[in-house]
């Protein structure tokens, strides 16, 4: 079965790159935010590879810490690479009273649930050995009221006592404003981490985290400066509060009014994401629906991946992780899994991240109603129609010659159909309900000699996958 698996990924690749000739190669030294994809994971949940730092670890209780470790992200960083993500945040990693690391105690400190300071260094080397960035939260707000800050009596003046066993900053002290930023800079400078994320900005000042962003980058001029909630502040990527809402709301079942959809549209430099580590998870709105998960999951990354924006994916997505609140929605990550969706992330990203047109290029909404959306995206180079139908039913729209010129082949790389213009001078897109289509538009030369050849090579791979298999049960018949 592992090698019948096997020769089904090696033809997918060899068809999709033989009808994508024109793209290029996602460049490793690109540094523009929106090229970028994330996973989004917690370290405590991911993987426990060593058990030397699981101290009073109780993975039987979701409150607790489970044991997951720095050891354990670097060993599963396969995971991600397969799927196609080119950045994996880690979230807060710093010395922490909870197992998601937002009660800090510490800035200076490494979480000793999830390793040493050489475990996180090793890390962070697996990660760029495999073209993979690495991202770091730093809790602004929130912290423990351990946190050695509140303890010292000289810093008294920046305390908040919140009085559920946290603290803020109070950041209208200069001193206080001063530390917070000298501690997130000293980490950057230490550390070769390619973005922070400062995270429990509630309140916080534009101008206190536009002084913050500034010297970061001063550390680190290459270093992505993120968040995760809605501010003015001038974040690489903005965050749009009711997006996640949109998204899950036109998705989680079909023919769901997605009248809403070209809002989220009207600014391209945002964050994308259908749920978080914080909240309730995708997968449960489908659940309520009485939806199968896995579907949903392919019409909404589909759309996430393949519009403009900062796609932002949180671990388990990809085995359908339910969950309505944490800690129930942060579970330990089960790589005991069918691999459907998985494969599904790795194709779109196989497009995502061969494609500037997909990344970065103009896009254009062409139909979208009731959940039947279709549009394109472009630049000098290529051109791309998506097509999405969560509907219950078949759905056909006619592409003008206007929109993607005459004498045009399109090919869909998932379900296969070839579209040519018709009599009336239009491309007629069918798909099938519950369905998402790329279409590259390339001219029509004829015979496809790339098409061909992946033919060819098809055959070739199927045949020695019938020797091998006759190969292995010739042997086991021999005594």
């Amino acid at each position: 079965m592992n090698t019948m698996k096997k020769l089904c990924s090696v033809i997918s690749l060899v068809f999709v790159f033989s009808f994508i000739g024109q793209l290029t190669i996602f460049a490793e030294t690109n540094k523009e935010i929106m090229d970028e994809s994330i996973y989004d994971l917690l370290v405590d949940r991911y993987f426990n590879k060593t058990i030397k730092n699981d101290f009073e670890v109780n993975a039987h209780d979701p409150s607790k810490f489970a044991g997951g470790d720095f050891v354990g992200v670097a060993e599963k960083l396969t995971h991600v690479q397969k799927m196609g993500f080119t950045m994996v945040s880690l979230g807060p990693v710093f010395s922490t009273d909870t197992y998601d690391g937002k009660r800090v105690l510490d800035y200076t400190a490494f979480e000793r649930h999830f390793g040493t300071t050489e475990e996180f260094v090793n890390l962070l080397n697996e990660a760029h050995d495999k073209k993979i960035k690495v991202v770091v939260d730093f809790p602004i707000q929130g912290v423990s009221d351990q946190h050695v800050w509140s303890q010292d009596s000289s810093k008294s003046s920046w305390i908040i006592d919140n009085g559920d066993g946290t603290v803020d900053w109070d950041l209208e002290n200069a001193d206080a404003q001063q530390a917070v930023i000298e501690a997130a800079v000293d980490f950057v400078k230490t550390y070769e981490i390619d973005g922070l994320r400062l995270t429990a900005i509630e309140g916080v000042d534009s101008s206190f985290l536009n002084e913050m962003i500034q010297s970061l980058k001063k550390a680190n001029q290459d270093l992505y400066v993120l968040s995760n909630e809605e501010t003015d502040a001038s974040f690489d990527a903005k965050v749009i509060n009711n997006q996640q809402d949109v998204y899950r709301n036109i998705f989680k079942n079909v023919d769901k009014s997605s009248a809403d959809f070209e809002k989220t549209l009207e600014d391209p430099q945002v964050i994308r994401e259908v749920d978080s580590v914080n909240d309730k998870r995708f997968t449960a709105d489908a659940v309520e629906e009485n939806m199968f998960p896995p579907t949903r999951w392919k019409m909404v990354l589909g759309m996430l991946l393949s519009v403009p924006g900062v796609p932002v994916m949180t671990y388990g997505s990809e085995i359908a992780m339910n969950g309505e609140k944490p800690p129930e929605s942060n579970q330990i990550m089960n790589y005991k899994i069918e691999e459907e969706l998985m494969d599904f992330i790795a194709d779109l990203h196989l497009m995502r991240n061969g494609s500037a047109a997909l990344r970065t290029g103009e896009m254009e909404l062409l139909h979208n109603e009731d959940g039947f959306i279709v549009y394109k995206r472009w630049n000098d180079e290529e051109t791309w129609i998506v097509a999405i139908n969560n509907t219950g039913k078949t759905q056909n729209f006619d592409l003008t010659p206007e929109i993607i010129g005459n004498n045009k082949e399109l090919r869909g790389l998932f379900e296969g159909d070839i579209l040519r213009q018709r009599d009336d001078g239009n491309y007629r897109i069918v798909l099938d309900r519950e369905l998402v289509e790329f279409f590259p538009v390339n001219d029509q030369k004829g015979f496809n000699k790339g098409y061909i050849a992946a033919l060819a090579m098809v055959y070739v791979l199927f045949l020695g996958f019938i020797y091998l298999v006759w190969r292995k049960g010739k042997n086991k018949k021999q005594p």
